[in-house]
């Protein structure tokens, strides 16, 4: 079936509108990877969508299309956990996730950073801006992702480099301004042995996350709903969470003052002058100067929200990687990790694997 023939099926402005099922919504992606269909009929198959309302079996299909044509690093690896934040990043808030995920790696998880660069139509601040900026790199070979994880515990890997038929659905992405199921599926794809920590939205989509998760095969997840999307929980306040364990789906808030971490405000970006029309945070160089600064300051031991949120987000890659039992015991081994330079350890040792 062509894409426009699922279109008929969620097109909201008709009588017989229906949900896609499991096997319908993997066609339509894969006729959207594909590169056979017009920008047009996919723009308007995702607003549909949007508008519709996406299901659980319809982002379980999307993401099997994806995977089946992704080439995935570390599959099988043991005690893998894939984080996934946005994909279009930070406009804000400094993207935090690098450091987590160094921190977790340096406390004994193998961590793959799964991101990309400038992807619009946000273009924000993501891991490549940041790894940039230290001095290490994300990379677009799935193969030397698995390579770097074998051999430091970390690597951030590029989505696109995973799977190069997204970059065709990138002018899509910037032309439809409001979020789509494009945005969602991104974050979807990741090996199934792994277990995954993933940013989500606010609104209803935290439990549907996990849920799809649990679909497609990963034995642990966690879903939140944290600093713009990421996976990093906010100091200033509560953050909601879903965690599945196996075949049980379990609600998490994630409280800072129960560890001692609460803050008033947010880390926050430095303020400079709106980047030019088609351009966003991830193109401005003071920006992601300013965004890399803050995550060494944290590796090197500043205090302050930044830290306290990337050992919350540490703690939440342990529990997920089966580190540990709790979060208190997380943030615990996170704490030791930073304080005691392995997690500075991991970048040199990645440093050392870009160069």
């Amino acid at each position: 079936m062509s894409l426009r023939d699922h279109l008929r099926a969620v097109d909201p402005g008709r009588k017989d509108t229906r949900n896609l099922s499991f096997e319908e919504a993997r066609d339509a992606f894969g006729a959207m990877l594909s590169g056979s269909e017009s920008e047009v009929t996919i723009a308007t198959f995702l607003v549909s969508l949007r508008y519709k309302g996406v299901t659980v079996e319809e982002l379980r299909g999307f993401a099997s299309a994806a995977r089946a044509r992704a080439t995935m690093p570390c599959q099988g690896m043991p005690g893998l956990v894939c984080v996934s934040p946005p994909h279009d990043g930070s406009s804000t808030k400094p993207p935090l996730d690098t450091v987590a995920s160094l921190i977790a790696a340096a406390a004994g998880a193998r961590v793959l950073l799964i991101s990309d660069r400038c992807v619009p139509p946000s273009r924000g601040l993501t891991a490549a801006s940041v790894l940039e900026h230290l001095g290490a790199g994300m990379t677009w070979d799935p193969a030397e992702a698995e390579s770097w994880v074998a051999k430091c515990r970390f690597a951030a890997c590029s989505v696109t480099g995973m799977l190069p038929a997204l970059m065709g659905l990138r002018k899509i992405r910037e032309e439809v301004y409001i979020r789509t199921p494009l945005s969602t599926v991104e974050k979807l794809i990741a090996p199934s042995s792994a277990a995954v920590v993933v940013g989500a939205q606010g609104g209803p989509v935290l439990g549907m996350a996990v849920e799809v998760m649990q679909g497609l095969g990963h034995p642990h997840a966690i879903a939140v709903q944290g600093v713009e999307g990421s996976p990093i929980p906010y100091v200033s306040k509560r953050t909601r969470g879903v965690e599945l364990d196996k075949s049980h789906l379990v609600t998490v808030n994630v409280e800072p003052d129960d560890f001692g971490l609460a803050c008033s405000s947010e880390a926050e970006l430095p303020l400079f002058s709106l980047p030019p029309e088609g351009q966003g945070p991830g193109d401005s160089p003071p920006l992601v100067k300013a965004a890399g600064d803050i995550s060494a300051l944290v590796l090197a031991g500043e205090p302050g929200p930044a830290r306290n949120a990337a050992l919350l987000g540490a703690a939440l890659i342990l529990k997920s990687a089966g580190r540990c039992m709790t979060l208190a015991e997380g943030v615990d081994a996170a704490t030791t990790a930073l304080d005691s330079g392995e997690a500075m350890g991991v970048l040199r040792k990645l440093r050392e694997l870009a160069s």
